[in-house]
């Protein structure tokens, strides 16, 4: 292909809205244009990009037993009232009505009708299993879209989703996908962990997310050298916490603490460690107002506290909600005295705790030298959970002497256990050997295209452009010819390209010929910027030195090589 004829047009300026480096690079290289907020047009050599991805994405699902299909975008309002979803999912589903006032929506993702699907077609466990996928366009109304391809409204995807007559079966197919995903990921040449993960929205007992590793990641992930464990942090544990020397042992005793609502103010007045003082959130639930008591150094995950509360939302309570079911103010709430409608859940974390602090429901006022049993469960039901965050340096909860280290990573797969949860609920049923009907097991399995095209370029770029790994770049190789005009260059240029061709065609290699009339400076930053892993330069004063430069974009180091040598040069480097 020559640059000449192709629709490859680089810009110097990043778009006022790209936020981070991928947005800027991928709009600058010229691979995508913004349409409208969240929505962007694919222009050729970023959709030569993702064309690889989806290449290696549906040779991998094919290896792992997984039939391609397409499904539709628009789905009926009715699948997703059947599996409960059609509220359940919020604002983020884009909802529509047709001529005749029935109800649609573009699908941000499709276990409803995959599962509508199968339920009309399998009846026998002899049909069994069964893994699904496409590759198709989403929609999730995000309320902020930002991030370009990272957090898009309109986004490509690779999903997947398996059926199987029993648990057994499910984790086969788990595991399937799982080896799938890093083979994908791999032959990607990124560097990815695997983590543990919160289901969300999709339901379902387990899943984990692929994360690809980078100072940029929008998420956290807790992981152990030691042992290998890993999740992001709206699912990580922690093992045992160090428990700080106990209280008094005498009565709970109410002391004045005015003006003080922090955890830190708590602390420094009474002269004890943040750690034993236990401070208690007011939450707003669908089901009434939810009391959660943590120890004062760490903080509540509101993803694991959903989990535990059940609902559709969570919302911290306001003032005067506090002070209406507690009797006291915003800050000195406290689990002693809380009426019985109010839920009482109290993190693990501070269920060692002896002799701690409390809000004491009143102003200005706090409990000192409080034991859970005698003041606090002798009164009232106590639910203990796993509600905290994770931070950096907590003991591993899987192992004997490992710490959780944090990092920053991008989800460029999330995969499901789900279980029965929509073959329950959407009568996905099937005949077993006993002739018996039962629910299939299902499993899903995601993948953003987009995403992570654009976290390559977040893992591997510099301050002159996008490093592509070679499976991904647009053209492996590409080949400039710094003076048009001298006849010499033209057709040493041109001969190079045909030998760069025929030779790169049979490994899965391309080549971009630059032969426009610009100057050298401008091709160099243009495939610099774009970050095509191989520069070949063809000029009078290479063809003086003795043929063509030779560049590696991820080190810059040029060669000068023999033409006659440099196709076998090339294919070495790649």
């Amino acid at each position: 292909m020559r640059w000449s004829n192709y629709y490859l047009m680089t810009a110097r300026e990043a778009p006022r809205d790209a936020e981070v480096t991928s947005h800027r690079l991928m709009a600058r290289a010229g691979l995508l244009r913004r349409l409208a907020a969240g929505i962007y047009t694919m222009q050729p050599a970023g959709w030569r990009t993702l064309r690889k991805l989806m290449g290696n994405v549906r040779r991998e699902m094919e290896r792992a037993g997984a039939i391609e299909l397409s499904m539709p975008a628009i789905q009926p309002a009715e699948l997703w009232e059947e599996s409960e979803r059609w509220t359940k999912y919020g604002v983020e589903l884009l909802r529509m009505e047709d001529r005749h006032g029935r109800r649609f929506c573009f699908g941000p993702t499709h276990e409803e009708v995959v599962t509508d699907l199968v339920r009309r077609d399998v009846k026998s466990y002899r049909q069994l299993p069964i893994n699904l996928f496409q590759i198709q366009t989403k929609f999730r109304d995000e309320i902020r879209p930002r991030f370009g391809l990272m957090r898009g409204r309109e986004f490509l995807m690779k999903d997947a989703y398996s059926f199987d007559a029993d648990e057994e079966g499910l984790d086969r197919s788990y595991r399937a996908m799982h080896a799938a995903y890093s083979r994908i990921f791999e032959a990607c040449g990124l560097e990815y962990s695997v983590v543990e993960a919160d289901s969300g929205t999709i339901g379902g007992s387990s899943s984990h997310e692929f994360m690809v590793l980078a100072d940029t990641g929008e998420s956290a992930v807790a992981s152990c050298a030691a042992c290998g464990y890993g999740a992001n942090v709206e699912r990580a544990e922690t093992g045992v916490l160090p428990v700080p020397a106990a209280g008094g042992a005498e009565a709970p005793r109410e002391v004045s603490t005015p003006g003080t609502t922090t955890v830190a103010q708590v602390a420094e007045l009474l002269e004890v460690e943040p750690a034993q003082v236990v401070k208690t959130l007011i939450y707003e639930t669908d089901d009434g107002l939810a009391a959660v008591a943590i120890r004062g150094d760490r903080e509540v995950n509101e993803v694991k506290l959903l989990n535990v509360l059940g609902g559709l939302g969570l919302r911290l309570a306001t003032a005067e909600q506090v002070e209406a079911a507690t009797g006291g103010p915003l800050g000195f709430s406290g689990p002693v005295g809380l009426p019985a409608d109010v839920r009482l859940v109290v993190d693990e974390s501070a269920r060692a705790l002896a002799g701690f602090v409390c809000g004491a429901n009143s102003g200005d006022r706090h409990f000192a030298s409080v034991r859970w049993d005698r003041d606090v469960a002798s009164a009232r039901p106590v639910e203990w959970v796993d509600v905290m965050t994770a931070v950096h340096g907590d003991p591993c909860p899987r192992c004997s002497g490992g710490e959780l280290r944090l990092s920053r990573g991008i989800e460029v797969g999330h995969i499901f256990k789900l279980g029965t949860v929509y073959s329950e609920k959407m009568n996905c049923t099937f005949t077993d050997d006993s002739g018996r009907l039962q629910p299939m097991e299902m499993g899903c399995y995601g993948l953003g295209i987009g995403r992570t095209a654009a976290a390559a370029i977040e893992q591997g770029h510099d301050k002159d452009g996008i490093i592509w790994p070679k499976p991904l770049a647009p053209f492996t190789v590409v080949l400039s010819s710094l003076d048009p005009g001298d006849e010499a260059v033209n057709s040493a240029a041109d001969t190079l390209y045909e030998e760069l061709v025929g030779a790169l065609a049979p490994g899965g290699f391309d080549v971009l010929y630059d032969d426009r009339a610009e100057r050298p400076g401008v091709k160099f930053k243009d495939a610099d910027l774009v970050g095509f892993p191989v520069r070949v330069v063809v000029g009078a004063r290479s063809l003086a030195s003795g043929g063509a430069e030779v560049s590696n974009r991820s080190d810059g180091e040029r060669e000068v090589v023999a033409l006659d040598e440099v196709a076998e040069d090339v294919v070495r480097r790649l």
